[in-house]
């Protein structure tokens, strides 16, 4: 039996898309409701001041993670909780122009000719490990990372 190249792009692609379903580190998107208690808990702490904009969850590596999207004070933050409550980590929006002259130095220097769109603070386990920025060149979106200081990191955070 032969199998039009049509049919074979068809299914490779239903393969392709199921494993991609399945692909660890997916997020859902769930109903406070759905929050374990310890999570609930760190929720009501951590979102003083802020207004909640949605819940997900996510496996990782076998670890179950909560996420709470926000606002706060018109600038999003996004804090990553493990099962217990536990704060992972937050990435909290900045301005750019907030930004340590050597932060902005060092990401436009990682973005080349394109236009730093975002920026954000990237903090784990209470420590800031990170600033990332969302980047447009020619109408495409990439992210580029430095550190603390504003130099590139060896690793992305």
């Amino acid at each position: 039996m032969r199998v039009s190249p049509t049919s074979a792009v068809a299914v490779v692609a239903t393969m392709l898309l199921a494993v991609l379903a399945r692909a660890p580190g997916q997020e859902k998107k769930i109903k406070r409701a759905d929050l374990p208690p310890a999570v609930e808990k760190a929720v009501v702490e951590q979102t003083q001041e802020a207004t909640i904009r949605s819940f997900s969850q996510e496996k990782e590596k076998g670890q179950t993670f909560y996420e709470a999207e926000l606002m706060v004070n018109g600038h999003s933050k996004d804090i990553l909780m493990d099962a217990d409550g536990a704060v992972v980590e937050v990435e909290e929006q900045l301005a750019t122009e907030s930004l340590p002259l050597a932060v902005r130095a060092g990401l436009q220097a990682q973005a080349g000719n394109g236009t730093l769109v975002k920026v954000e603070t990237l903090t784990k386990k209470g420590k800031l490990v990170a600033y990332e920025a969302q980047v447009l060149t020619k109408c495409k979106k990439s992210e580029v990372q430095v550190g603390p200081n504003g130099k590139p990191l060896g690793h992305e955070e």
